[in-house]
């Protein structure tokens, strides 16, 4: 299935996009796609603990199975002032 991955913020440039499109495997997970993102993306790693994932309009965790069509989002935690 292919997806899209939307970056936020500081991920933007750690991944040099602010989306891709990935193809992901049936039953697939959140973590298991940001582990494949790390492999593409070791800067990614330093993010790791702290990322948000979103699918849809609603946050997901990493044990969500990405569905086909999902469009997917990570971002780092939100920050207020």
């Amino acid at each position: 299935m292919t997806i899209r991955v939307q970056f936020f913020s500081q991920l933007k440039d750690v991944v040099r996009a602010s989306e891709l499109e990935m193809k992901l495997a049936e039953g697939t997970t959140a973590g298991q796609l940001l582990s494949e993102l790390c492999d593409q993306y070791p800067r990614l790693r330093a993010w790791d603990r702290r990322l948000l994932f979103g699918a849809g309009v609603e946050f997901v965790d990493r044990d969500y199975v990405i569905k086909p069509g999902d469009e997917i989002a990570i971002m780092p935690p939100v920050q207020g002032g």
